[in-house]
C-alpha cells in the first residue's frame, strides 16, 4: 500500500512540474510510466532534456537528464529546483495566527481557465485543516482534491473568494495586457479585496508569480496598506495550501462540464496529447470554439494553426 502511494506522489509531481514547464511554452510529452520512474520529454528549437521522477522505498527522486551545458537544461533546473529551494528573506518565521492565503490553478494548462482563490484563517481552522491533510494541490490527486475540498469549505464556511477566468474571458484579457502576470496579479487582488471586505484582518501570503508590485498595483487605494508577503513555494502555508485546492476543483470541474458536451474528454497540462485534443476541436468545432476552450497565446497554437 505505502509504494503505491509513493508511486502516486511520483505521478502528481511530474504532472505538476509538467504544468510548470508548459507555462513557459516548451514543448513536451505526456508523463509516460516505466518501471521504476515517470518521465517526461522537454524540447526548445536546438535541444532536449528529459525529467525523471523516481518512486521506491526509499521515497522519490527528481533527476533531469541532459546536458548540463545547455540553455534548455539550466531552465528546467530553475523551474524544478529553484535558483535556491527556499530563500530565507522571504520564509516567514511562524504562520501568522490569522491571515489570507491566494493561489491559482491553470496556469499551466492549455486548455481550461485560470481560476484564483483566496482563504481566510485564523488560529483555529488552520490547525483544522491541518488535521485533515491540507496541502499544495500539485501533491493531491483529482479525485482526492474533490473529496478534501468538501471537508476545508465544512472547516472554512464562506471564508473564501474565487476569479475564473474562463478562457475566452481570459484571452481577451491577455490581447489587451499581453501579460499573464498582470491577469494574475488582478486576480491575486481581486479575491482579496473581496476577502477583506469581511474579515478584519491586515495580513496575507500569496504564492510568488513574479513581481510583488502586480499584486499590490491592483489592489484598491483602501486596501494597499496590508502586509503582503509573496512567497516562493507559498503552498507551505495552510490557507495557501487550501486555496490551491479550492482553485484545482474549480479548474477541475470545468472540465467535468466541457467533456460532457463535446463527448471526449480534454487532457489536462501542456503536452502532446494536448495538442492533438487541439487539431481535432479546431477541425471539428473551427477556431471560435478553441478560442472557448485554450489560452490561445500558448506555442500550441501556433503549431495546430
Amino acid at each position: 500500500m505505502q509504494g503505491n502511494l509513493i508511486e502516486q506522489e511520483a505521478k502528481n509531481l511530474i504532472i505538476s512540474y509538467g504544468r510548470a514547464i508548459g507555462v513557459k511554452g516548451y514543448y513536451l510529452t505526456s508523463p509516460e510510466k516505466k518501471q521504476y520512474h515517470y518521465e517526461i520529454t522537454i524540447k526548445d528549437k536546438s535541444d532536449y532534456v528529459k525529467l525523471l521522477v523516481y518512486f521506491g522505498k526509499k521515497g522519490i527522486k527528481t533527476i533531469i537528464q541532459g546536458s548540463a551545458n545547455s540553455g534548455l537544461y539550466s531552465e528546467i533546473n530553475k523551474i524544478v529546483f529553484g535558483e535556491t529551494l527556499f530563500n530565507i528573506s522571504e520564509t516567514l518565521t511562524d504562520e501568522p495566527e490569522q491571515y489570507i492565503g491566494t493561489d491559482e490553478s491553470g496556469k499551466g494548462d492549455y486548455f481550461g481557465p485560470l481560476v484564483i482563490c483566496g482563504v481566510y484563517v485564523n488560529k483555529d481552522t488552520s490547525s483544522r485543516l491541518k488535521s485533515i491533510g491540507v496541502r499544495d494541490s500539485k501533491e493531491l490527486s483529482d479525485i482526492a482534491i474533490r473529496n478534501i475540498t468538501l471537508r476545508i469549505k465544512e472547516i472554512i464556511d464562506n471564508n473564501y473568494d474565487l476569479v475564473v477566468l474562463n478562457p475566452g474571458k481570459y484571452n481577451a484579457l491577455h490581447e489587451k495586457t499581453g501579460n499573464v502576470n498582470k491577469i494574475l496579479g488582478w486576480g491575486h487582488a481581486r479575491v482579496l479585496s473581496n476577502l477583506l471586505e469581511k474579515c478584519e484582518i491586515n495580513e496575507a501570503i500569496s504564492d510568488k508569480f513574479g513581481d510583488d508590485k502586480y499584486i499590490l498595483n491592483s489592489l484598491p487605494e483602501r486596501w494597499k496598506d496590508i502586509k503582503l508577503h509573496q512567497l516562493t513555494k507559498g503552498e507551505r502555508y495552510t490557507a495557501v495550501a487550501a486555496a490551491s485546492i479550492l482553485a484545482r476543483n474549480r479548474f477541475c470541474d470545468w472540465f467535468d462540464v466541457q467533456n460532457k458536451e463535446l463527448g471526449f474528454e480534454l487532457p489536462k497540462g501542456a503536452s502532446s496529447s494536448v495538442e492533438e485534443a487541439a487539431k481535432k476541436i479546431k477541425n471539428k468545432f473551427g477556431f471560435d470554439k478553441l478560442n472557448e476552450l485554450v489560452k490561445l497565446h500558448f506555442r500550441t497554437t501556433l503549431k495546430i494553426i
